[in-house]
């Protein structure tokens, strides 16, 4: 479902001229925008960590020790089937062929969540209204916290900045028992209805859950304590948590992203789709390799979301292309050096939202109109 209040346009001379460098870069080079080789060595990397993780904890005799160890390796290989492979697959970005995307997808399935639900979320709402509050349901996590400046503030969001770091860590739990459920019986993510599934994709969502369960909590218990399965469980879910969680939030939730509100009478309003994109998601970490591998690219979060179709082992030299493309237009592109950083202007960020009057309420997206055009210091 689109928001009719806002148009993005996608001719704009910025993001024609952009789309043109990456398209030459790529004939250029002899490089294939999917189906790179180092794609298939990472997911097998990827999955004989993530299965050696649980192989070892259903076969040894690991102790309380052996249980929180596996549980941390089982949460971060996860953690790295998520974003390195599935999110890859569900972007159609992994490979040319619709069945090995589909299959990549579903992967998210395998790990407890479901692709169907992800798909309309993520791509649907996420990546076509990032930061637009009351659009972007990754914003909107209801009272708990105030992650934008358009949404409601109460007393106990001034210690958002301390209790959101823990409750990062349930964000899988809840998804696992919670969240799918919940939105497909109601048919809406928010306040945006969707189709439920049916036929094979009601099918896919239920066997994914059966898988699921099947190993995460059934397995383990036939093969240890009750005790050390279930902590083993926690234990990786929490982790798989709070890595999902600080990944997203340093791209979107920091000081330097910029959030926006439709215009208040409802009538639509364009905008430009690649200053936009820029203006609200924020890259880091842009050379630190080993970021860049384990999570999937999300570390150059802007240029991911100007070419959701290219696979991220691409993302490096394309995010050299669009600097140099936006220092020409006059577009700030300017990526946060690194983790630490980008986690200390996510938890300033949490700080100052939870302050009374400490920021003010975003202006309308006629505001956001001129300030994307290359003055986002015009609106928070």
């Amino acid at each position: 479902m689109k928001d009719a209040r806002i148009r993005f346009d996608t001719r704009s001379p910025f993001y024609t001229e952009l789309k043109e460098r990456v398209d030459a870069w790529f004939e250029a080079s002899g490089q294939r925008p999917r189906d790179h080789w180092k794609m298939y060595l990472k997911t097998a990397i990827i999955m004989a960590w993530w299965l050696g993780s649980l192989v070892a904890f259903l076969t040894l005799d690991v102790g309380w020790l052996g249980a929180l160890g596996l549980g941390v390796s089982l949460g971060l290989s996860t953690g790295g089937l998520g974003m390195s492979v599935m999110h890859d697959g569900g972007h159609k970005a992994y490979s040319d062929h619709k069945w090995v995307n589909a299959a990549m997808a579903w992967v998210i399935d395998l790990i407890g969540a479901s692709s169907y639900v992800w798909n309309e979320k993520h791509n649907v709402r996420h990546h076509t209204y990032p930061n637009v509050v009351g659009s972007d349901d990754d914003v909107d996590i209801g009272p708990l916290a105030r992650l934008a400046p358009g949404s409601p503030r109460y007393g106990f969001h001034r210690w958002q900045h301390l209790y959101m770091w823990p409750l990062y860590g349930f964000i899988t739990i809840k998804w696992h028992w919670w969240d799918d459920f919940y939105q497909i019986a109601r048919g809406r993510i928010g306040a945006y209805a969707f189709n439920r599934p049916t036929g094979g994709k009601a099918a896919a969502f239920w066997a994914g859950r059966v898988i699921f369960f099947g190993w995460a909590l059934v397995l383990p218990i036939m093969y240890q304590p009750v005790a050390l399965a279930l902590t083993f469980y926690f234990v990786a879910q929490f982790v798989q948590g709070v890595v999902l969680a600080a990944t997203f939030q340093m791209a979107h939730c920091v000081e330097e992203a910029r959030y926006f509100e439709p215009s208040a009478d409802g009538s639509p309003v364009d905008l430009d789709f690649a200053r936009h994109q820029l203006a609200t998601t924020i890259d880091f970490a842009t050379e630190n390799p080993l970021a860049t591998w384990y999570m999937g690219g999300l570390n150059f979060q802007a240029v991911h979301h100007l070419f959701p179709r290219v696979c991220h082992v691409h993302y490096p030299a394309i995010s050299r292309i669009v600097a140099e493309v936006a220092a020409k237009h006059d577009q700030p592109y300017t990526p946060t050096p690194s983790v630490r950083l980008a986690l200390a202007s996510h938890y300033r960020w949490l700080r100052t939202l939870g302050q009374p009057g400490a920021v003010p309420v975003v202006g309308s997206a006629v505001a956001a109109v001129q300030s994307v055009a290359g003055h986002p210091e015009a609106i928070v």
